[in-house]
């Protein structure tokens, strides 16, 4: 459960969700019959259903209930388990899964044995050989079972539904298919032998056979979709080892506090998000942020829970546990992603909740017209069952919640986050994608370049520079320092120490007034030249009593900065950068990747503004920052991509957040949104055509009962194959 508000005049309300695994689903007509369910709790604010996931999300009133909504649910037929965002919990609902695959594919096996024999016979009596067709005593024999046992499944789900006053795909199947064996029963009983050739046992066991089957190989392909999620918690290890009093225990995962030590030996996963306290190794973050190369870690480094230490011995302090943890913040905005609903599913959603009575109605219809024509009781049972039959809602349901779960999955695994479908839904509609420079299309790590001095040497003005910048934490302090330390340059004693903000510091090192930053704070005069500048290079003067100089830095382009920028132009993407930079230093770095406008001077405050005046142009922008100083800016913006290290990153802000510093993976996004989207329209386009054009051919006696069965079966495992296609995007 997690906890949000909603505003309402002016008051801020708490609410908070509940997720639920939800048993007993088998098509969308279910996935509606839950929703109306739960709504019906006057605490419940909304519902989202997903039938791929088997899962509902529930956003309701802290008053809410969650033995009442269980309760409302199994009163309508379905079973709603609080999910535990443990690893534990998910490894046991793992094995759950999988006992419960086993026990479908040893049915489907079963059934399939039992009907091949039949299935054999009506292809022999097709092609002329009728004395090689089974005899009506082994039709019984063989087509008893199936009915029965194998399809007792579809029997007690569509008395479930009857009871609730519902219908669903199995009451479609079970009627269909029990009309086929009782009008077979009373041919054997009228005819007697003369009823051999005309029965129709073998119609109803083939059709149940193919329905179980293609819902076993759906299930199948369900789980390939979900896989994202069930890949990232696995990731997280059940047991820790930590040093306590002196000693290390093992320790379940869960007993992990923050300030804890854990100990981390080669090969083992990191338990927890941290910081390395003593060791050096090589880890691999692949599963975590799509970065295929080990990130080398020593102390001071952070490192995330779930990586993989892949050679040395590493101590880490625990600084984020339990949900708190990056694994367990990506898991939960995968799933999120993952559960909304693209506005035109709400359209199918209304669709879904009068499909099957009407498919019911039109059966009937279809039984009364084939008898009033004339055309006998015979011809018209076979169209209404053929009806019954091919009319499924399950390729429906599955269009959307399938193809969200390929494609956010896909984007997971390439360390790409998408917050939810909304921002899916925004992300090809984006025609302006506007930049901040540093830390996004720059490493943020300024190097120095090159010093210039008069009245001494280079050595001499490093020294007093470092000396005085070691209290400091700018980017460019740092810079100084690290040259210094890079030389071997001792550090001295400095003393009255002053910052001016934006201009410089100052201070007193070896009896020397030291002064570094702007000219003006340095006071340099505009005719003091140390040779030729370059445009990208940001200087910063020196001064210390008769020795002055200037120190030129340059921060490093990402190492695909210009590939995103070229493969955004080739979408037709309009690329824009902002920077804080004075314009010169903007447009050198803008010129390097390709952007032809790069604005200068911008302050984090006056990106929003930009953005906005952007927006009032009829530009449709996405802002691509740190996501942190550009956080307003992230929020103006039709769609904000955070550009993330993997561990700290701008979750809430940002519609989508990519997992590593990687400017190519923005293009790759918004690709992965629209690819997405497509394959929703695509199965949705397919689902709807199966129905439109199958139900009438059905009605019209184009389709036998086993050949609708067949088409019924394998229309929602051609949708959701469609959208494992998504599982191929490669970024």
């Amino acid at each position: 459960m997690s906890g949000i508000g909603v505003a309402n005049a002016g008051v801020e309300a708490p609410i908070a969700q509940h997720a639920f695994a939800v048993e007993g689903m088998t098509c969308s007509a279910c996935s509606s019959r839950v929703e109306s369910a739960l709504r019906a709790d006057p605490s419940v604010l909304d519902v989202d259903v997903n039938l791929a996931l088997d899962r509902a999300t529930v956003t309701a009133l802290p008053s809410a209930n969650t033995r009442v909504l269980a309760e409302r649910a199994e009163r309508a037929g379905y079973k709603l388990v609080l999910e535990t965002p443990s690893t534990a919990a998910h490894v046991e609902q793992e094995r759950l899964d999988a006992r419960r695959g086993e026990a479908e594919r040893r049915a489907v096996v079963a059934s399939c044995a039992l009907t091949a024999p039949m299935a054999v016979g009506m292809v022999f009596v097709l092609l002329g050989y009728e004395d090689l067709h089974l005899m009506p005593a082994g039709e019984v024999l063989l087509a008893t079972p199936v009915q029965f046992l194998f399809g007792a499944r579809f029997y007690r789900a569509a008395a479930a539904a009857l009871r609730r006053g519902s219908a669903n795909m199995d009451v479609l199947v079970a009627l269909g298919t029990t009309a086929a064996y009782l009008y077979s029963w009373y041919l054997l009983l009228a005819l007697g032998e003369a009823a051999d050739g005309e029965l129709y046992f073998e119609a109803s066991a083939v059709i149940i056979t193919l329905v179980l089957l293609g819902k076993y190989l759906e299930t199948r392909a369900k789980r390939a979709t979900s896989q994202a999620i069930r890949q990232l918690m696995r990731l997280r290890p059940l047991r820790a080892t930590v040093r306590r009093d002196g000693s290390a225990r093992d320790v379940p995962v869960a007993e992990v506090a923050v300030g804890d030590t854990v100990i981390v030996r080669p090969g083992e996963r990191v338990a927890v998000d941290g910081e390395v306290v003593e060791g050096a190794s090589e880890v691999d973050e692949s599963l975590l942020t799509g970065e295929s190369v080990p990130v080398a870690k020593r102390p001071g480094d952070a490192v995330s829970g779930g990586a993989v230490n892949t050679s040395g011995y590493l101590e880490v302090r625990a600084l984020r546990v339990g949900e708190d943890a990056t694994l367990a913040r990506i898991a939960r905005t995968v799933a999120e992603a993952q559960q909304g609903k693209a506005r035109v599913q709400r359209l199918v959603d209304r669709v879904s909740a009068v499909f099957v009575p009407v498919v019911l109605a039109v059966a009937v219809a279809v039984f009364a017209l084939w008898i009033g024509f004339g055309n006998g009781f015979e011809a018209a049972l076979i169209g209404a069952v053929s009806v019954l039959v091919i009319a499924c809602p399950c390729a429906l349901g599955l269009a959307t919640p399938t193809a969200l779960v390929a494609g956010m999955g896909a984007a997971a695994r390439a360390g790409i986050l998408v917050k939810d479908v909304e921002t899916l839904e925004r992300a090809p509609r984006i025609d302006t994608v506007v930049f901040d420079k540093t830390g996004t299309l720059t490493l943020g790590k300024p190097q120095v370049t090159r010093v210039a001095v008069e009245g001494g040497s280079e050595d001499d003005l490093l020294a007093l520079a470092a000396s005085v910048q070691r209290r400091s934490e700018h980017p460019l302090a740092k810079a100084i320092v690290a040259r210094a330390e890079a030389r071997g340059l001792p550090a001295l004693p400095a003393t009255a120490f002053r910052y001016d903000v934006g201009r410089g510091v100052s201070a007193e090192v070896a009896g020397k007034t030291v002064s570094i930053g702007s000219r003006e704070f340095a006071g340099v005069s505009e005719d003091v030249s140390f040779g030729e500048s370059v445009a990208h290079e940001t200087v910063a003067w020196v001064v210390a009593d008769g020795l002055r100089g200037a120190v030129a830095f340059a921060d490093p382009l990402r190492p695909r900065a210009k590939q995103a920028v070229a493969e955004l132009s080739a979408l037709g993407i309009r690329p824009l950068m902002l920077s804080g930079d004075a314009p010169p230093v903007a447009r050198s770095i803008a010129a390097r990747v390709g952007i032809a406008d790069a604005r200068g001077g911008v302050r984090p405050d006056q990106k929003a503004a930009v953005l906005r005046e952007l927006a009032a142009n009829g530009a449709c922008v996405a802002m691509v920052g740190d996501g942190v100083n550009d956080a307003p800016a992230l929020a103006v913006a039709d769609l904000g991509i955070a550009l993330g290290s993997g561990v700290d990153i701008a979750m809430e802000t940002a519609g989508i957040t990519l997992l590593r510093p990687d400017p190519a993976l923005i293009p790759a996004a918004i690709a992965v949104c629209g690819a997405t989207l497509r394959k929703i329209r695509q199965n949705l386009f397919w689902a709807f055509v199966y129905n439109v054009v199958g139900i009438p051919a059905a009605a019209l006696g184009y389709l036998s009962p086993t050949v609708a069965g067949a088409a019924m079966a394998f229309s929602s495992v051609c949708v959701v194959g469609n959208s494992l296609l998504l599982r191929r995007i490669r970024t």
